[in-house]
């Protein structure tokens, strides 16, 4: 074995969680089998706006996001069976301008459902948002709680990671 093998660059990737009032963003790097935490955050519309404007407001907070930390591969969580016709509408429109926004980057965007990302970060499809949050806090060695939004973006970026990983086995 070489004692000079050449390190791989780590692979960054953004993970997103769609909402129409409040989108949440994760950035974390992949290098090798490793995971290391980057950023997170959330991108806020202002929902005394009407929904066209929110949804630029989404579309150019993810170009944002996407230019200050040149993620190379994104994933966004997919759509649930929502019990509101109406909002469940919404958060396509509001996917669909995340989804548009990262390929306008030429990210290659994977779709996960929460299911799948529960599964990858808790190991179990069903955990509830306090455990999908602690297992991020965990995974990413975070000394802080993320918000919601936040934890559950880093949690679609682990579950690429994840599947990205499984794949080279």
């Amino acid at each position: 074995m070489n004692a000079y093998k050449k390190a791989t660059p780590p692979l960054r990737i953004l993970g997103l969680d769609p909402g129409s009032r409040i989108t949440g963003y994760g950035v974390i790097d992949l290098q090798e089998r490793e995971t290391v935490f980057v950023a997170c955050g959330v991108i806020k519309t202002d929902t005394r706006q009407d929904f066209p404007y929110r949804l630029h407001e989404i579309y150019a907070g993810i170009n944002d996001v996407i230019s200050t930390h040149k993620p190379q591969a994104a994933a966004v969580e997919d759509i649930f069976f929502a019990r509101n016709p109406r909002s469940a509408l919404k958060l396509g429109q509001a996917r669909g301008a995340i989804i548009v926004a990262a390929m306008s980057h030429s990210l290659a965007v994977s779709e996960f459902t929460a299911k799948q990302v529960k599964q990858a970060v808790a190991g179990y499809g069903q955990a509830a948002k306090p455990q999908v949050q602690h297992m991020v806090r965990l995974l990413l060695s975070l000394n802080a709680q993320p918000s919601e939004d936040a934890a559950d973006a880093l949690a679609i970026a682990l579950c690429l990671a994840s599947h990205l990983v499984n794949q080279t086995r």
